[in-house]
């Protein structure tokens, strides 16, 4: 996988493991936290999640000029794994105000902006070496797979965690309960019988007699063990941050590389103009959209047009058309993560509202962590031995790997009940466990189609998972056509009957995930390909900026979340990513001429 590449690559995806860690942490229990925490509506909470995402991405931006102001790529990097640990420290922390919650997102989010677009602007650095440049695409699949290993394993983390306190304090899991119980102590909830019969089932010491006291203890139970799902994070964090500083040696060094050549080109100079035009630019559309998109996400989008202001103007004329093909990129990225990213979100609350609770003893073993990991080795195991071309020992390992796994399996399988509860936090792990599969498939898929020479673009692989990206909202439209609104259930659990199977989000994400795949690490490799050397950095930066602006915009799920109907809602997504593929196809000249 790694031959002909340089080692520094392995060095990078292991050091992003914990961001990766942490990433998920978030995309798993965020939301839900905040509601079970603090008693928010899906609007706030959608609000704070959408903030928190937007500054991780956009404080890139400033990561960025400090890193090729200063050159000091790895340096910046090493401050921001600390910064982050930092932050998650304090999230650990039980019984914080939501003022102190938000801090501790901030501190995340800073430290993330130091640390994510430069330490993918230094493996795009590898890659600027003639002697690796043709493996620039599959490097950053391979980075975009390895990362993601770490993501598999945090929402199997944070649910053990919060159910491993739940039942430390006499409560099994019901991801129904924190809202009925917000609701109990508020005085709104004026029908008891669906609370009372939860907190019967899941309080282990037998029925309840005081649902007051039970609404206490069950909400500081389930939050808490959130608290200490955000400290194992943390303990990621450590790992990650161990692993960068022994072997970052192996990483380039863009410091030492301009003291050696007097040739290099100079980094970002604050020239005065560039930066007027950019304020400008930032206060009229901050103005203009605040009575559309609020005064809030009106400065997100400020920010962003003060972003291609500046750029744009500091740009010299050899440096405009790839800049400008950029832009026009992150224009379009913008609305592939509104949509993408409502899987923390909007997706998550589907998961938690209209998704079964309990599962049958097959699908249960797509639950836990350890049949999960049986399932994982039988299919490495069947591909390892069905191969190709490989050595006997090889086939031996797999066949062995494949058999054993499928003991286990069964083992879990026949050990199973006949109704297994499942948590919503789970579905998280779906997609970086996809992504980790897919990416050998999909790398195999462009090999064979260039081996032809008729391999797409890079801008048409973009182009292409925007496509996807729809279809995978289609079918979680499919399955919400029949299911009444959250506006209808007015705070009460849906019917069991109506709920609907596992595997409609399951598929969903398996077509998000090879979306994902044609548009997330293509457009790294894009902009470490167009970005001119003095803006690598930045422009990463500003890639990590145009998501931020899609993550500030996830608030439009939740703020549709109990407005509209469903199938309504997952429309919108549709639109705005076939919108975006049909823009991408018309200009697709231009950006394929950017990359030669």
């Amino acid at each position: 996988m790694l031959k002909n590449h340089p080692k520094g690559l392995l060095v990078a995806f292991f050091a992003n493991m914990g961001e990766r860690f942490g990433f998920y942490t978030m995309m798993a229990i965020l939301v839900l936290f905040l509601q079970a925490k603090y008693g928010l509506s899906a609007e706030k909470a959608g609000d704070i999640y959408s903030w928190f995402y937007f500054s991780i991405y956009a404080l890139a931006l400033f990561g960025g000029i400090l890193a090729d102001s200063t050159r000091k790529y790895k340096t910046v990097i090493l401050f921001g794994i600390i910064i982050m640990f930092a932050g998650y420290m304090l999230m650990s922390i039980p019984g914080m105000s939501l003022t102190f919650t938000v801090i501790g997102l901030f501190t995340i989010a800073f430290g993330n902006g130091l640390f994510k677009g430069n330490l993918q602007a230094v493996v795009g650095q590898m890659y600027d070496n003639p002697q690796y440049s043709k493996l620039r695409d599959t490097a950053f699949m391979i980075f975009y797979m390895g990362i993601n290993v770490g993501a598999f394993f945090a929402p199997y983390a944070a649910n053990a965690m919060r159910s491993w306190w739940l039942k430390t304090n006499g409560f099994a899991h019901d991801a129904s309960l924190p809202a009925l119980c917000h609701q109990f102590k508020n005085g709104v909830l004026t029908d008891t019988t669906t609370l009372q019969q939860l907190a019967d089932k899941v309080n282990l010491a037998g029925p309840v007699t005081d649902l007051g006291a039970f609404a206490d203890n069950y909400l500081n139970a389930f939050s808490r063990g959130y608290n200490y799902a955000f400290g194992i994070a943390a303990v990621a964090m450590v790992i990650s941050m161990l692993v960068y500083i022994i072997f970052n040696r192996l990483l380039p060094n863009k410091e030492k590389q301009m003291k050696e050549t007097e040739t290099a080109p100079a980094g970002i100079k604050f020239e005065f103009m560039p930066l007027i035009y950019a304020l400008v630019a930032m206060g009229i559309f901050a103005v203009g959209l605040k009575f559309v998109v609020g005064i809030a996400s009106g400065l997100a989008f400020g920010l962003f047009a003060g972003f291609i202001t500046w750029i744009l103007t500091s740009s010299r004329k050899d440096e405009y058309a790839r800049v400008s093909s950029l832009i026009l990129v992150f224009i379009v990225v913008v609305f592939f993560w509104m949509s993408f990213h409502q899987n923390g979100l909007t997706l998550t609350l589907f998961a938690r509202d209209y998704t079964a609770k309990q599962v049958g003893p097959f699908t249960n073993l797509f639950f836990t962590l350890p049949s999960m990991l049986a399932v994982i080795g039988s299919v490495a195991g069947l591909v390892i031995l069905i191969r190709k071309n490989i050595k006997a020992y090889a086939r031996i390992i797999g066949g062995s790997l494949l058999a054993v796994s499928l003991v286990f399996a069964y083992m879990f399988f026949v050990r199973a009940k006949q109704l297994n509860s499942i948590a919503p936090e789970v579905f998280q792990s779906f997609n970086p466990v996809f992504i980790v599969a897919l990416t050998f498939p999909v790398m195999g898929v462009f090999a064979w189609l260039n081996k032809k020479n008729i391999e797409p673009s890079t801008p048409k692989k973009i182009g292409i998972g925007m496509i996807i990206a729809a279809v995978g909202f289609i079918v979680v439209l499919l399955a919400s056509v029949k299911l009444p609104s959250p506006s209808s259930l007015a705070g009460v659990p849906v019917a069991e009957s109506f709920r609907v199977t596992p595997y409609w989000l399951i598929s969903s994400y398996l077509i998000l995930t090879i979306a994902e795949l044609f548009l997330s690490p293509m457009g790294l490799s894009f902009v470490s390909k167009v970005a001119p050397s003095r803006f690598q950095g930045l422009m990463q930066g500003g890639w990590l900026l145009a998501t931020a602006v899609g993550n500030k915009l996830l608030f439009v799920g939740t703020k549709l979340w109990d407005k509209v109907e469903l199938w309504q809602l997952w429309s919108v997504f549709i639109v705005c990513c076939l919108l975006s593929a049909a823009f991408i196809f018309s200009i697709m000249k231009r950006l394929e001429n950017a990359t030669k």
